[in-house]
């Protein structure tokens, strides 16, 4: 990164790091291993038989804490509908609490998923203890409640929380909330664009909030929100045994963000990384990502090849040939990728170049082929595009690549 300043720095503004997204799982800590959970409710509950009806009974009592958290406070809570992104849903009741600089709970989503559950049988064989029940791990589908957040330290932040046994919990932050918040409580002007600092009136105390990000800070932040949204527990029980919960971090994201003056230099710099992203894709990386093992008596071909096909466009193509699984014939994985490094300042957007899916072995173009469809620019590949331009180049090649056999003149 130094060295990209070096050679940059004339045409940035101003660069700061932080982090990022951050995903951190929470558990509680007496109640996370089935002994654990047999102990509680045998013990301390004073259940004798620890079955599923106990388990929904602390389920249903979760629920409709919920539904009556959401009614006494005004909140809507919806289920996740397939294909909305919940971000984009909620962001009218965010932009309603931010002007009114208001925090807490803003909107509440039911979500049907996977999650981290016990499984209770009833032992094969007859045991001393009739009420005696064998608990063990397993992940089913249930409903999960996601509680969006707008904190006063972290900022806007998402926590889902597990409606099943042992309420197993997930927090979604993200860093740059974190600098918004203290930036505004400093009140140092700035100008944020989604997830990134356009503009700001001190960059040293952009950088010192974005160093502030401890892990003390978000742990007490984490507690608060999960005594108050999270399952509830008498005074007896929590007595009884520790239902203090322990974080994990599941994901986390650190950037560092460079900020130009113009948007030219980002092209050319987007430009020259499809260049290099298109020539280290070799043909074994590529049979690695469709799932094909390599090892000593791997039968199949690898190649990497650059073809120029008769309509004079030059297509950069990966073949990994594979014996079949269900019969002796060899079937053939294709990827053509059609990328055309310009020199006009214009951007390569995504259909500038495309990577073909896996598929069956490729038929060869017609010879006769109309002249609609030559100028069109269509290759063999049906997901393939093509461009007229200048002839791609590997960065090692200094010369022009050769015509291939289907394009020399009879």
């Amino acid at each position: 990164m130094d060295v990209f300043i070096q050679l940059f720095g004339n045409l940035l503004i101003f660069v700061y790091h932080c982090f990022d997204r951050i995903v951190i799982h929470g558990y509680l800590g007496g109640l996370s291993r089935p002994e654990q959970a047999v102990h509680f409710f045998r013990q301390v509950v004073g259940v004798a038989a620890v079955d599923k009806e106990v388990l929904s009974r602390r389920t249903a009592d979760y629920q409709n804490w919920v539904e009556a958290f959401a009614h006494n406070h005004g909140l809507p809570i919806e289920w996740a509908e397939k294909g909305v992104r919940k971000e984009d849903h909620v962001l009218p009741w965010l932009r309603r609490m931010t002007k009114n600089n208001a925090y807490g709970v803003y909107f509440i989503f039911k979500s049907m998923e996977q999650g981290a559950t016990f499984r209770i049988t009833v032992p094969k064989y007859p045991t001393a203890d009739p009420c005696y029940r064998i608990l063990a791990h397993q992940r089913s589908r249930f409903t999960h409640f996601y509680f969006y957040v707008r904190d006063e330290s972290l900022g806007p932040m998402v926590i889902r929380v597990a409606s099943f046994f042992p309420f197993q919990t997930t927090y979604y932050l993200n860093g740059h909330s974190f600098i918004e918040q203290e930036l505004s409580r400093a009140q140092i002007g700035f100008r944020k664009n989604d997830n990134a600092f356009l503009a700001v009136d001190d960059v040293a105390a952009l950088q010192a909030a974005a160093d502030r990000l401890s892990p003390d800070i978000i742990r007490k932040r984490l507690d608060y929100w999960t005594l108050i949204l999270g399952p509830k527990f008498s005074a007896k029980e929590r007595k009884a045994i520790n239902l203090s919960r322990f974080y994990a971090i599941a994901q986390i994201e650190y950037c560092r963000n460079f900020i130009f003056k113009r948007n030219f230099p980002i092209h050319k710099l987007f430009e020259r990384a499809c260049e290099l992203g298109l020539w280290r894709l070799t043909a074994d990386k590529m049979a690695a990502i469709f799932g094909t093992r390599l090892h000593r008596r791997h039968r199949g071909k690898l190649a990497s090849v650059i073809d120029r096909i008769e309509h004079g466009h030059h297509v950069y193509r990966l073949t990994s040939r594979t014996p079949s699984s269900s019969n002796t014939r060899s079937s053939r994985r294709s990827c053509a990728m059609n990328y055309v490094p310009t020199t006009s300042p214009t951007l390569v957007s995504r259909k500038a170049w495309t990577i073909s899916t896996p598929c069956a072995r490729p038929s060869r173009p017609s010879l006769a082929a109309s002249p609609a469809s030559r100028r069109s620019g269509s290759t063999f590949t049906p997901t393939s595009r093509c461009c007229n331009a200048s002839p791609c180049r590997s960065p090692s090649a200094p010369c022009a690549i050769p015509a291939s056999r289907s394009t020399r003149r009879a």
